[in-house]
């Protein structure tokens, strides 16, 4: 498995390039954000286009990847989430607990404001 990885001056956009999204494609997810973190890293945008089915157990990996960045003060955004993913997410009452853009240019304005956000929250302490 493999992601395409294009680097921006405020986040990075990881594409997975693999069809089928499963608790193995989000273990790499979760370690390569961990790595980019490491790097100086700290926004994500997943643009998951590619991921055209899922098991169960990869949505919890979605879950745990969200919490570990937002727990790390970092943002974490998934993009173009095709509909089979989508009810998926909302079967397992996961749609509301993640951040989801239907377009690139509203994910990029999420981590855009809570990057603002935690700069301005930054300064009042």
């Amino acid at each position: 498995m493999e992601f395409k990885i294009d680097t921006k001056s405020s986040y990075i956009l990881i594409t997975p390039v693999w069809n089928q999204l499963d608790a193995n494609l989000t273990a790499l997810l979760r370690q390569k954000c961990r790595e980019l973190t490491e790097n100086g890293r700290n926004n994500f945008i997943i643009d998951m286009h590619n991921c055209l089915s899922c098991d169960k157990n990869a949505l919890t990996g979605l879950a745990e990847l969200h919490e570990d960045c937002y727990s790390n003060e970092q943002s974490l955004v998934f993009t173009h989430v095709p509909q089979e993913l989508l009810q998926a997410l909302k079967a397992e009452e996961l749609d509301s607990a993640l951040n989801i853009a239907p377009q690139m240019i509203e994910a990029i304005d999420i981590v855009n404001m809570e990057i603002l956000e935690r700069d301005l929250f930054g300064e009042e302490e």
